[in-house]
């Protein structure tokens, strides 16, 4: 693998994350379909099914990550963001193209590969910050990930704000934007987002620093929200409007207080080892130019490595010297070290996690793209609000799991899965609140399915890095995230699609009015959440005492070479 180079100092990480989160809330982009998927059903004639076949497009694009993945290992993070610039550019532009009809008689088929591209333009974003992030902070993954996704879960609600207030609900105005804007914003965060030394998480500021930027991000959250539903209700004039925005990006700017303050108030700072720790990983001196210290070889590979590549041997001379003792065989990693794809495969744990996620994702996702069909369906012409709720609280479970898990995982040594189980029972539970369709459920289903969705995702991304190590874990975060697409693919595509437009068929309408349209989908989808659950509680059982075994000291420690 190459040598990556390293920005020294302790600004730079900080630098970093406050830049990721703009590209995260680009990321968010895929959340924008339920805006604008009403006037290509509209302008092109589409009936539920085709539409929801293009909501899969979405999911497909957003999640198959599998070449980020590998890149991000490869080359450096503006690299890999530069391909999603690209891939935004050409997507949305298509689309942008379609729907303003200044170019017509497209192909539906053009249309779904087009939108698969600029949603795919989400995972290279996504995937160059959060694996850059996650090994610049590798002692605060849950903390790092719950920050990163919270952002990206705010998203949804950030564009409903200016689709409302800014773009004059204009769909064909938000896809110029999406073409146009997003490619842009990227392109000037590219230059901030890099590989630095990582930081000291024995330093006593840098919980002071993610507990602000956490807490700039809940404001940022409430008072979109806020905003949000204010212009629903109440008329804004333009320049009124422009204000409300224009304090909404200083919100999003707020991460960049903390370098700023570090830079007007340096502090002299020691960093405390403890032995086996990763944040050992960190090399001192004050070279500006290192070899990344996460990227070197695993200690699983440790004992072979010299020995290996000075000079060629055979087979009997290794065998021989193993048996001297000289160099000890290398084996498999265990859980909590450094996997590669391929050994994480033969391992039950992936796959019981791939599954978890699998189940109670696709199941989420179901809902979200065919969330302006329900809200028609049960009476809600508006789905704007919906749309906002459920960002809102995608958001607070994004931040608000990272927050508990880390702190239970610290003190207590539990799995973060457990908070996957219990999410996987409120979701049984938020599925038979739609199916009942009563007054007012919708809305509370809603808060309930944005907060679980949340918990879901942004969990996996710090289990699966404790599980499997950083050292290629942009690829197997990846692979995982295949099982969003998928479950749009098999509950969206094929069931909620099927059974809405055979219920309007019955009632010789291509729209479908009444509780009965989406009725068995969310029954469907509670057994399927069932499922998760048994399966969640089975991992939770299996990874137990690898976590009391990463966390005994209350901190991270990488697994400890001498068992090997």
């Amino acid at each position: 693998m190459r040598n990556i180079a390293l920005k020294a100092g302790s600004r730079p990480p900080w630098v970093g994350l406050a830049a990721a989160v703009w590209v995260e809330i680009a990321a968010g982009n895929a959340y924008n379909f339920p805006l604008y998927s009403p006037a290509l059903k509209s302008v092109l004639g589409y009936n539920q099914q085709q539409l929801t076949i293009l909501g899969v497009a979405n999911d497909i694009g957003e999640s198959v990550g599998l070449l980020p993945g590998i890149a991000c290992n490869k080359f450096p993070p503006w690299a890999v963001l530069l391909v999603g610039v690209v891939l935004c550019f050409l997507g949305y532009g298509v689309i942008w193209l379609t729907v303003s009809q200044t170019i017509t008689g497209l192909p539906y088929w053009v249309l779904w590969i087009a939108l698969v591209v600029a949603t795919n333009s989400n995972a290279w974003f996504g995937t160059a910050v959060l694996v850059t992030n996650m090994r610049n902070f590798p002692l605060s993954r849950g903390t790092v990930s719950g920050i990163l996704k919270g952002y990206a879960g705010i998203a949804a609600a950030i564009y409903t704000v200016l689709y409302n207030m800014v773009l004059q609900n204009s769909a064909t105005t938000l896809l110029l934007f999406l073409a146009l804007g997003i490619p842009l914003i990227c392109l000037v965060t590219t230059y901030f987002i890099r590989a630095c030394t990582p930081a000291s998480g024995e330093d006593s500021s840098e919980h002071g620093h993610f507990v602000f930027t956490q807490a700039a991000s809940v404001f940022l959250a409430i008072y979109v929200v806020a905003i949000s539903i204010t212009s629903d209700y109440v008329s804004l004039s333009d320049a009124l409007s422009y204000i409300l925005v224009a304090i909404m990006v200083v919100f999003m700017l707020s991460p960049l207080a903390i370098p700023v303050k570090m830079t007007l108030f340096p502090a002299t700072k020691k960093r405390i080892r403890s032995a086996g720790s990763s944040d050992s990983l960190a090399q001192e001196g004050g070279d500006s130019t290192q070899t990344d210290p996460l990227l070197t070889p695993s200690s699983s590979a440790a004992y072979l490595g010299s020995f290996y590549e000075t000079e060629d041997f055979s087979d009997v001379e290794i065998l021989l010297a193993i048996g001297e003792g000289a160099v000890k065989e290398k084996r498999r990693p265990r859980r909590g070290e450094d996997f590669k794809l391929g050994e994480a495969f033969v391992k039950a744990d992936f796959w019981l996690l791939w599954f978890v996620y699998f189940l109670g994702v696709g199941a989420g996702v179901t809902v979200l793209n065919n969330l302006a069909q329900i809200g028609v369906a049960l009476g809600v012409d508006d789905t704007t609000e919906l749309l906002c709720l459920f960002s809102l609280c995608n958001f607070a479970g994004r931040l608000g799991s990272g927050v508990l898990s880390e702190h239970y995982v610290r003190s207590k040594a539990i799995p973060r899965t457990v908070w996957i189980t219990c999410t996987h029972i409120m979701m049984i539970l938020t599925f038979l609140l739609y199916a009942s369709a009563l007054s007012g459920t919708l809305y509370a289903a809603t808060v309930l399915l944005g907060v679980c969705c949340g918990v879901i995702y942004s969990l996996m991304v710090p289990t699966a890095s404790e599980l499997f190590g950083l050292k290629h874990f942009g690829l197997i975060y990846n692979f995982i995230l295949l099982g969003n697409p998928i479950g749009a693919l098999l509950f969206s595509g094929l069931l909620a699609g099927k059974l809405y437009d055979a219920e309007a068929t019955k009632q010789g309408s291509s729209t479908c009015i009444g509780a009965e349209c989406f009725r068995l989908t969310f029954l469907v989808l509670a057994g399927v959440c069932g499922l998760g659950t048994i399966l969640s509680i089975i991992l939770t059982i299996r990874i137990r005492p690898v976590y009391q075994m990463l966390y005994a000291g209350g901190s991270f420690r990488v697994p400890q070479a001498s068992d090997r």
